[in-house]
């Protein structure tokens, strides 16, 4: 067998064709992963202009493997597209181990570097309290739903609440036998207890705004209270048929109610809570007590949220700053 790469890679490609029965579109590509390896590997020089004189496949290692998928990195090709050339690489070396003598393949356990987390959205502050504050303009306001979807929604952006948090709000700390509230409501201290990830309990304050939307809904609550719905008839928020109002739900109307004001991101309740960390960093830039009324185990993952507030101080220097702006070509 010849074992110059060009000779080994056109064998691999026609094995493809042949064995695997693979279109001609997706053999191409693997050939341009193939190739692009190659230049990787042995990339030209003034000395040797089309690479190495006498490249040999047979002895890369998995180090210049490595090297190679880090080299696609840091041009900037994302990591999906660098598992995908990893895969073909791995491919074409399994093929060759079959054909010619390898230690090893030089592709196995060779991972693409991890994807960058995407910053969490949070809305701008004038959108978050329009969400929040502003009732459908297709439905009557004074209707049941209507405050209750207002006083959730509130709560959500004041407290930063997650939405399993305050689907178990209580309206009082109660405790009725094998039942224990997982969360309630204190009005008169302006606060909510809740129960977070790993069972842990905290107290996060409430805002004028939502407890005055707390209070609208209670009266309108309380003829859906049914004593026959067991612990539901202690919950803070209430659907029609007097159940306790589920994440699923919230999340539902609380998307309806982001479209019918037209808002420009498909909101969610988790985006009410990255906007409610932001905002309240932005304005005292303490990270401990965003952490603390979070309910984040580590500051780490508190942390993103100055991500978000610099690339706000960004746009806002960019477009305020003189020395900013970009000059027009001439």
């Amino acid at each position: 067998m010849d074992t110059a790469p060009q000779s080994l890679i056109r064998e691999y490609l026609s094995s493809l064709r042949s064995q695997r029965k693979l279109s001609e579109h997706t053999t191409d590509n693997y050939g341009r992963d193939l190739q692009e390896l190659c230049a990787l590997l042995w990339p030209p020089t003034k000395e040797a202009p089309t690479g190495a004189a006498e490249p040999d496949l047979r002895k890369i290692t998995q180090v210049q493997i490595r090297k190679c998928a880090a080299q696609l990195h840091a041009r900037g090709l994302n990591a999906r597209s660098i598992s995908r050339k990893l895969s073909a690489w791995r491919g074409f070396f399994a093929w060759l181990s079959m054909e010619v003598e390898l230690k090893a393949n030089p592709a196995d356990g060779v991972k693409a570097p991890k994807k960058n987390k995407p910053l969490p959205k949070a809305l701008a502050a004038d959108d978050a309290v329009r969400l929040v504050s502003q009732s459908d303009p297709g439905k009557d306001p004074s209707s049941s739903m209507a405050a209750c979807n207002r006083a959730m929604f509130e709560l959500l952006y004041s407290s930063g609440l997650r939405v399993s948090e305050l689907g178990a709000i209580d309206i009082a700390d109660v405790r009725d036998g094998a039942y224990e509230s997982a969360g309630w409501i204190d009005a008169e201290n302006a606060e909510v207890t809740v129960t977070g990830k790993g069972g842990k309990k905290r107290k996060v304050p409430v805002g004028k705004a939502a407890l005055e939307a707390i209070s609208a809904w209670l009266p309108i609550r309380a003829p859906l209270v049914k004593a026959d719905n067991g612990p539901d008839c202690h919950a803070l928020f209430l659907t029609e048929r007097g159940t306790r109002m589920s994440p699923r739900v919230t999340q539902l109307r609380l998307k309806a109610h982001g479209k019918s004001l037209e808002m420009a991101s498909d909101v969610h309740p988790h985006m009410l809570r990255h906007s409610f960390a932001t905002h309240v960093l932005q304005s005292s830039g303490d990270l401990r007590a965003v952490q603390e009324m979070l309910g984040h185990a580590s500051i780490t993952a508190t942390q993103v949220y100055t991500a978000l507030d610099f690339q706000r101080l960004a746009q806002v220097y960019d477009q305020a700053h003189p020395r900013a702006k970009k000059s027009d070509p001439k």
